[in-house]
């Protein structure tokens, strides 16, 4: 691993912390269409967003423990997290289920991209460790892109 000081581990810092905020906002949007989900397919929705949202929480703490490990601070409050996600709120709570899952689906698919970017950070700092987590991490964020997309077929 490269020293703290240097651009690439700066930039791996950045990465992690845009995408720690990325997993929160999408945390809430998950929770928040769980709690508000109407219709037909209720059961099996609510369910599955509700697992979707724990899977996606439990990996905030070991995304910001990298940033620690790396000498670095990380996000404090939910103004840092608005700050620095790509997701983008949705406030409405009359959205129908086929609406929320495909803006989850393409939520997913967006922290798909930014692990991507986390991943080629990684390397180019020399984080061996923070590679090896951004894989987990990549996998279960397509795993839920999946999922939601075959229920919108």
């Amino acid at each position: 691993m490269t020293r703290s000081g240097d651009n690439s581990t700066k930039a791996l810092v950045e990465g992690l912390n845009r995408t720690l905020a990325d997993h929160f906002a999408l945390y809430l949007k998950t929770k928040s269409f769980h709690w508000h989900l109407k219709g037909p397919r209720f059961r099996d929705l609510h369910l599955l967003f509700d697992e979707q949202a724990s899977a996606i929480l439990a990996v905030a703490d070991p995304m910001a423990e990298r940033v620690r490990k790396l000498d670095a601070g990380t996000l404090t409050s939910i103004g840092a997290v608005a700050n620095a996600t790509q997701i983008a709120d949705e406030d409405r709570t009359d959205l129908d289920a086929e609406a929320m899952v495909t803006a989850l689906r393409d939520d997913n698919a967006t922290l798909v991209e930014g692990l991507k970017a986390l991943k080629d950070a990684a390397e180019e700092a020399g984080d061996n460790a923070t590679s090896a987590l951004v894989d987990e991490w990549q996998d279960q964020a397509e795993r839920r892109v999946w999922f939601l997309r075959e229920i919108l077929r």
